[in-house]
């Protein structure tokens, strides 16, 4: 079964308070599903990250064929050019957000996932509305730690 994942992540700050939005489409079911959650204080590479491994785990079936889209070079290029491989080799030595990644990895096990950048705010409907779930779940009232960055960053 083809899935389309639409993600993306903001930070306003960066790092500051943040938010990821998941737009997840079954075009053979005609069945959308929208996702966001938002954190403390975090960074907008760690919420475009956190966007794909959410919308990954929310896939109910395995070996499914997954496309990722994501205005996020970060995350497309380090998966798509294998460079996320590479750190894995060397144990994410001196990588940020190695926790992400090390998560990532993992859900791209167990799909065939292939990863397409798109230009962010240029009216791509699935992605602006990503952006808008990610926003908006950043100002929520009532927003989680995200433990991964403070147990990274120092004097946190």
């Amino acid at each position: 079964m083809q899935i389309n994942l639409y993600t993306d992540g903001a930070a306003r700050g960066n790092p500051g308070p943040g938010g990821y939005g998941i737009v997840l489409e079954w075009p053979e079911k005609n069945y959308r599903k929208e996702f966001a959650d938002g954190f403390k204080h975090t960074t907008n590479n760690r919420m475009e990250l956190l966007a794909v491994i959410e919308g990954l785990k929310k896939l109910k079936g395995s070996e499914m064929q997954v496309t990722v889209y994501t205005d996020s070079r970060y995350v497309a290029d380090a998966v798509e050019k294998k460079w996320v491989f590479g750190w894995e080799r060397k144990k994410f030595k001196d990588r940020k957000n190695a926790d992400l990644w090390k998560a990532l990895l993992e859900q791209l096990g167990k799909h065939t996932v292939k990863f397409v950048w798109i230009k962010g705010h240029n009216n791509h409907p699935q992605n602006e509305r990503c952006d808008a779930l990610a926003v908006a779940a950043s100002k929520q009232p009532q927003l989680k730690e995200d433990i991964g960055f403070i147990e990274s960053s120092p004097n946190e």
